[in-house]
């Protein structure tokens, strides 16, 4: 499991800055996020032995497991190590090790989902502590409270997914359905060679405090019917976005809302996965789902491009936030509403949605452009990153060309107004 070093293209850098990009772009993203699972898994391996972790024997066995598996079957291997909770598993506990914390022993577990998937036979130690154990990418298992904090796991490809032994205990796992002691990580079939996968059992799925419970079957529907709608929407009068999202999502994951409005983010540690409250139709799907790719996107190249100079302590106003913004935070902001801006620009003219289309529009494109003037005037750019903006703000200046109902400008213009008279209250 060797990683390269990336960098990014000057041509996929120029796309990225229009605030599009194509699956060409967001695939060399998706590549070097890939190179950091497999650096963070190799450092954790390391770390583990230079500490004397008491798990430390059982990662190597892992580690060289995984490695094995991987000259087999290199597709299945890659898609466990590249699953948004892996990467934010390895970071987290790269970062605890040295100080005695984290959880490397977590490796075993993924090098077992890796058995299953690759269909091999395999015996490994694996913690298994509290009575469960989550294999990556796949689902999660309930074990007996009396195995022992580490337990020898055996497993046997069967018809379908795999035959797990701990002491006594056997369990089936199987990739496509629940049984009994496993609960799968679903996944929907969202068009032809489109999956994603709901995850809302792997501990390490999302670093927030509103993550979401398991989804019942009839919610899970719900997800289901708005995100093929969803997609629907964005191959016809969103093709490149769909192609984007094709490309660097693969995880969906509940969260709790924080009011009556719909609630959806992204995060740097968990690359692939947007996490969402329950979806409330296709076309707010479809917009959350663009909104996000944004985040996802310049969060990853950011690991790659410096855009920023370290944060000085200036905030500064945002048009879509009620709090003052650090830099980083402003950029992304400008970045994702260039994106809900060119969202609704696909839309300005349907029956029914074409007024409402034309006030977000207009209010998201003026916004954005606002701000990529601020980012330019701020003095904390990189070279790179006054290169990205300024490419965005063109876009945006073209767009600001394109015209909208006296009605619709009129709106927009209200609407940001009452905007920032609140923001000075509130933070006068």
């Amino acid at each position: 499991m060797t990683p390269a070093p990336h960098r990014i293209s000057a041509t996929a850098f120029s796309t990225l800055a229009t605030g599009g990009g194509g699956a060409r772009a967001v695939a060399e993203l998706c590549s070097a996020q890939a190179s950091k699972h497999r650096l963070l898994v190799r450092l954790l391996v390391t770390e583990a032995r230079r500490v004397g972790h008491p798990h430390a024997d059982l990662v190597t066995r892992a580690y060289e497991a995984l490695s094995e598996m991987e000259a087999d079957s290199p597709e299945e291997v890659d898609r466990c190590l590249r699953h948004p909770a892996v990467g934010a598993w390895a970071l987290r506990t790269c970062r605890a090790i040295p100080g005695g914390g984290g959880d490397p022993g977590r490796l075993a577990a993924l090098a077992l989902a890796a058995a299953v998937r690759t269909r091999s036979a395999r015996t490994l130690d694996a913690p298994v502590g509290g009575g469960a154990l989550m294999l990556p990418s796949l689902g999660l298992l309930t074990l007996p409270a009396d195995l022992p904090e580490v337990a020898r796991v055996v497993v046997e490809p069967a018809e379908t997914g795999a035959e797990l032994r701990l002491a006594d205990h056997t369990c089936r796992v199987d990739p496509s359905r629940d049984g009994p002691g496993w609960q799968v990580l679903h996944r929907i079939t969202v068009t032809a060679g489109v999956l994603m996968t709901i995850d809302d059992l792997d501990p390490y799925r999302w670093p927030g405090d509103d993550v979401g419970g398991r989804l019942a079957e009839d919610r899970r529907e719900r997800w289901t019917e708005h995100l093929r709608e969803a997609w629907r929407i964005l191959r016809v009068r969103h093709r490149t976005v769909a192609e984007e999202i094709a490309t660097a999502v693969s995880v969906l994951t509940p969260v709790v809302p924080r009011s009556l409005d719909q609630h959806s983010a992204s995060a740097r540690d968990t690359f692939g996965t947007i996490a969402l409250s329950d979806p409330i139709d296709g076309m707010g799907m479809a917009l959350t789902l663009a909104h996000e790719l944004q985040h996802a996107k310049l969060n990853a190249l950011s690991e790659v491009v410096d855009l920023v100079e370290p944060d000085d302590g200036r905030r500064y106003y945002a048009p879509w936030r009620p709090d003052p913004r650090p830099l980083f935070g402003l950029l992304h902001g400008a970045y994702a509403h260039a994106a809900v801006a060119g969202f609704w620009r696909h839309h300005l003219r349907d029956p029914g949605r074409g007024p409402h289309a034309q006030v977000e529009f207009a209010r998201w494109r003026d916004a954005a452009h606002q701000v990529t003037e601020a980012l330019l005037d701020s003095g904390g750019l990189t070279k790179a990153g006054t290169r990205f903006v300024a490419t965005l703000r063109d876009t945006l200046g073209r767009w600001r060309s394109e015209s909208v109902t006296p009605t619709a400008a009129a709106q927009a213009r209200r609407q940001s107004e009452l905007h920032r008279q609140t923001w000075v209250k509130t933070n006068s």
